[in-house]
């Protein structure tokens, strides 16, 4: 290759990466080639120099190019650093066959670059709180093996190792054959032997697809994340690789155990036991598997081999409280780990720690946990949810809050918050964002009619969309939304320009596993919209508005401190982020019937289904759980469910939308015997002109109101149509109390 081709392709991003080097966030080092405290290196993206201004350092006044970064770090002559630079550019190049070993390294040393240039493995990596800056993490897009880098040798090597499969298929166009990647969107991860080789890579789906997650080179050989030391006297062995790279980036634990990962539960295999058996100063193993069923087997399992193998070593098990380490690094600081591996217990001293039970999570002596233990827990939920200052609303800010927290399921749910103008239905929505944890919030005051369409291919992936006005949105940027509800994901075919600026047709895809609320003062223009979504409607009556303005008095008179409110929207957060997604079985589903007056009755049934599910979700340090790790709903859920619900049913069988409704049954309890007029309704519903004129007039459309008079003198207005909504609510609640009831005689 020529110089300027390797300079063309080979970014000064991708040598740092090589080197394990990282700048700061303004692009700032300490430099590599002289003793540096201080960054005195600088990064310049767009020209693909360095640059160090320190007088020491033996560079100082001249600018670096990668192929000048990559001869002083090695202490090579200008051609031989031209060959490194192709050697990390196309790994594997070249016709000169190498080892195995060698090919591996290179592939992996390939895979790592790649990670700075894939914004959804990056996204993967902050989702998993993995640092790539402090890890050996590679991302596999596949192209390995396309253009200049693609040699003979390189096919053959990847085909011998398993890299790449042979389609058995030639090209029609080019005449040359096909071969299909291995383990292609996937982070990588690279195994080792005793003399630090790479002998194997393990391959881990960025797509969380149930039925294909960890793929592994054939003839696996090698241990992540080596072998260890000789001198190690305490080691640590994990149930998963993933699990044991969260734990590598604790300095405390990498500067006092040894780690090494297992292949899954089943996956102490004969390399990893061979190994431990060889360590002459080895004092302690120490178990860190998962908290299902599998993992405590295991722990047993391996527990009594080793007990047999290393007769004079300890054998100790940590318990952690979330399901796998990652996820505990997820929801806690790092500091935890420390503080477990503290208060970790001798398997055989304590044989209740290996105990196989039934998979509930361990109880956490921690303020969150104790109060998701806790009975009646939608009920001090709700309390906690009005100390936030979410002030009345009782069922609808708890159905918000549970439409909200289903954003890591894999079917999320929607809300939609209908009220007249100032009634608060955007500061509720609002509210309920902030009891969220924030970096999974995402709120827009207005979306175009393509910007859905935009997105990275993850970047609405496990987020919280809140849109304060709906009635912003044109008709193109709500029918993506409803795309979005229905399917999780938009397709579009998009014009890019390829390499030598010309235009070329492309497939652009966005996964978007979100849960979303939005606020409108429009009903039926949504309808399509609203079909998808729970319908919350703004109680707009007298009682609440005392209420909402009791507190505002309150809190200005100093009586209602906001660091309260603070405290308990902080507790909120630690609450939802205790929370770990389960699949969940209603036994009693086949039981719960809507009435036939339902409208859109097939969405509404999914929609209470999806409701009892979230509440059981939400119960779920009290529910028990199939041998599968499923919960199991009680009927105090279907019930809790119901009750929630109740008022959005309604809101589904009824004509009207909610605040129409409310404005009508105002109309009905003063005007029901005599005509009035507009300024009679004014006065009255304390509506302003123009809403109120917008109220009127479709109530006059669907016929709930006749009206009188010409418009140069005039209208009067008298109840048309007087609907009994009141027998309807009485009829609803009685015909889910006979189910309620039903279930408790047959389940006594």
């Amino acid at each position: 290759m020529e110089i300027t081709e390797i300079k063309s392709q080979l970014s000064i991003a991708n040598v740092l990466h090589y080197y394990g080097l990282k700048p700061d966030k303004n692009n700032k080092m300490c430099c590599p080639f002289h003793e540096d405290k201080t960054p005195s290196m600088q990064i310049y993206y767009k020209t693909q120099t360095a640059y160090c201004f320190s007088s020491n350092c033996k560079t100082h006044g001249k600018s670096m190019d990668v192929i000048d970064f990559i001869m002083h770090k090695e202490n090579l002559s200008k051609h031989e650093a031209i060959k490194k630079a192709e050697e990390i550019l196309n790994p594997g190049s070249g016709n000169q066959e190498i080892s195995k070993e060698k090919f591996l390294n290179n592939m992996f040393q390939y895979f790592r670059n790649a990670i700075s240039n894939s914004k959804p493995a990056k996204k993967y990596l902050e989702k998993r709180n993995l640092d790539n800056s402090i890890l050996e993490i590679g991302y596999n897009s596949g192209q390995f093996h396309h253009g200049e880098r693609k040699t003979e040798e390189l096919l053959r090597q990847a085909l011998e190792v398993g890299l790449l499969q042979d389609k058995g298929q030639i090209n029609s166009r080019t005449g040359e054959k096909g071969y299909s990647p291995f383990a292609k969107w996937c982070i990588c991860f690279a195994l080792r032997n005793q003399k630090n080789e790479v002998t194997g890579l393990y391959f881990r789906s960025i797509l969380n697809d149930d039925k294909a997650k960890h793929y592994y080179l054939k003839n696996r050989s090698g241990i992540y994340p080596n072998y260890p030391k000789s001198d190690t006297k305490k080691l640590i062995l994990t149930e998963a690789i993933i699990d044991c790279a969260s734990l590598l980036q604790i300095k405390e634990i990498r500067d006092n155990y040894s780690l090494i990962s297992c292949f899954g539960t089943n996956g102490l295999n004969e390399e990893i036991l061979n190994t431990i058996k060889e360590l002459p100063e080895l004092e302690e193993i120490i178990f860190c598997f998962d908290q299902d069923k599998a993992g405590k087997g295991a722990v047993k399992k391996y527990a009594e081999l080793l007990k047999q193998e290393c007769k004079s070593v300890t054998l100790s098990v940590v318990e952690v409280p979330n399901n796998d380490i990652n996820e505990t690094l997820q929801l806690h600081d790092e500091t935890i780990f420390v503080e477990l591996l503290n208060n970790r217990k001798d398997i055989f001293l304590s044989t209740e720690t290996i105990k196989v039970t039934e998979a509930e999570p361990r109880a956490e002596p921690k303020t969150a946990i104790d109060f998701l233990e806790q009975k009646n827990l939608l009920q001090n939920l709700n309390q906690l949810i009005e100390k936030a200052g979410i002030i009345g609303e009782e069922n609808s800010r708890l159905l918000l809050f549970l439409i909200t927290i289903s954003y890591l399921n894999k079917s999320p749910l929607h809300g939609i918050v209908q009220g007249s103008s100032g009634s608060g239905k955007t500061h509720i929505i609002s509210r309920i964002a902030d009891l969220m944890p924030q970096e999974d919030v995402l709120r827009f005051t207005r979306i175009t009619e393509s910007s859905l369409y935009n997105w990275g291919e993850f970047d609405l992936f496990q987020k919280i969309i809140i849109i304060e006005d709906l009635d912003g949105l044109k008709e193109d940027a709500l029918y993506a939304l409803r795309e979005f509800i229905s399917n999780q994901v938009l397709r579009s075919s998009v014009t890019i320009k390829d390499k030598k600026g010309n235009n070329k047709s492309s497939h652009k895809i966005v996964k978007g596993q979100f849960s979303s609320l939005s606020a409108t003062t429009k009903g039926e223009t949504y309808e399509d919209n609203m079909n998808r979504s729970f319908i919350v409607a703004i109680n707009e009556s007298e009682e609440q508005t005392r209420k909402i303005i009791d507190y505002q008095n309150l809190k200005n008179a100093g009586m209602i401190h906001r660091d309260n409110e603070q405290k308990a929207i902080s507790f909120i957060q630690k609450l939802v982020k205790n929370l770990k997604c389960y699949e969940v079985v209603n036994p009693y589903a086949m039981e719960l019937q809507l009435p036939d007056k339902v409208k859109n009755k097939r969405r509404l049934n999914e929609m209470v289904q999806s409701i009892i599910k979230q509440i059981t979700i939400l119960n779920q340090y009290q529910r028990k759980q199939t041998d599968d790790g499923k919960l199991i709903t009680e009927i105090e859920d279907l019930e809790q469910g119901i009750e929630i619900l109740f008022e959005s049913i309604i809101l589904k069988i009824d004509e009207l939308d909610g605040s129409l409704r409310q404005f009508l049954e105002k109309l009905k309890k003063r005007f029901e015997q005599r005509e009035f007029n507009r300024f009679e309704a004014m006065e009255y519903t304390g509506f302003k002109k123009s809403q109120l004129q917008v109220y009127l007039n479709e109530l006059v459309r669907l016929e709930y109101l006749k009206q009188k008079g010409f418009v140069n003198k005039g209208f009067t207005y008298k109840i048309g149509y007087s609907d009994d909504i009141g027998k309807v609510r009485q009829e609803l609640k009685d015909h889910f109390h006979k189910i309620i009831e039903r279930l408790k005689t047959k389940n006594k």
